[in-house]
């Protein structure tokens, strides 16, 4: 399992390093850092980022970025790689948007569900999310020296299938995979609950299949990930294609990555 980094004001920051992977090796520490949003980071937290980090690769739109930008940490270059274009409710986080598209969303749990399976659908089928994931994996070619960090707004969606995308590469089973995605659901557990207290209170939607709608909406959930492989076995023959012929990643760069990012201790 990842784990969680001790940051003042970040949410879901965690280091993969440790995790078992390919060959009976390990996840270098300290190299390959998911998160959630940056924007709140303390003095102290930024201070902690500058003195790790190289590269901070934001999967946000552009409308997100630019309604709340990431920190300036110096010495550290931030590279915009969208992977989604336009608003997706509970996934972006557009303020003016989100919370009518949620409460259009969160009338039907079942409606919620496949919405959420559709936006992991994408991640396969999207050219957005081809480009996007491809460039993210060629940067994790390129930066040798010091720590990438990835995130979108939670961490939870597309920096969390960033995530799988790293493991998978890295030879990580999939039994870990799976759950390391679906800790996000316990490092975000106050601020998952905040947000549906918050949810129904405004928005007057107070009943069992909107709150059963907001946990489809607000969590990481094993059907998503598992709509992913299916969406990868259908279009390119496995994940492993996906990897290959969707991002453009082929044996010798897959070597490459291992040779990077493993090794026989922790």
């Amino acid at each position: 399992m990842s784990r969680l980094l001790p940051f003042e004001s970040l949410l879901n920051t965690r280091d993969l390093g440790g995790m078992p992977a390919a060959d009976g090796r390990r996840i270098r520490p300290g190299m390959l850092i998911r998160s959630g949003a940056l924007a709140a980071a303390s003095e102290r937290d930024r201070e902690v980022l500058a003195s790790l980090i190289g590269t901070v690769v934001d999967f946000r739109t552009d409308k997100e970025r630019a309604e709340v930008p990431d920190p300036v940490i110096p010495g550290v270059r931030t590279i915009a790689l969208p992977v989604i274009e336009s608003l997706s409710a509970g996934v972006t986080r557009e303020k003016d948007a989100d919370e009518e598209a949620l409460k259009i969303l969160v009338q039907r749990a079942a409606f919620a569900k496949a919405y959420m399976c559709g936006i992991y659908e994408g991640f396969i089928t999207t050219e957005a999310a081809l480009a996007g994931y491809g460039a993210f994996v060629r940067l994790l070619l390129a930066c040798r020296d010091r720590a990438i960090l990835w995130h979108c707004t939670a961490g939870k969606d597309r920096a969390g299938f960033a995530s799988v995308i790293v493991e998978e590469l890295l030879g990580v089973d999939r039994e870990t995979i799976r759950a390391d995605y679906l800790a996000t659901n316990r490092h975000l557990a106050d601020n998952i609950a905040r947000m549906t207290t918050d949810f129904i209170r405004t928005s007057g939607m107070n009943d069992p299949e909107v709150s059963d709608a907001l946990r489809y909406m607000f969590t990481a959930q094993a059907d998503y990930l598992d709509a992913a492989y299916r969406a990868a076995d259908k279009r390119f023959g496995s994940f492993g294609g996906f990897l290959r012929d969707g991002l453009g990643i082929g044996d010798a760069e897959r070597e490459e990555l291992c040779r990077l990012y493993l090794t026989e201790d922790v």
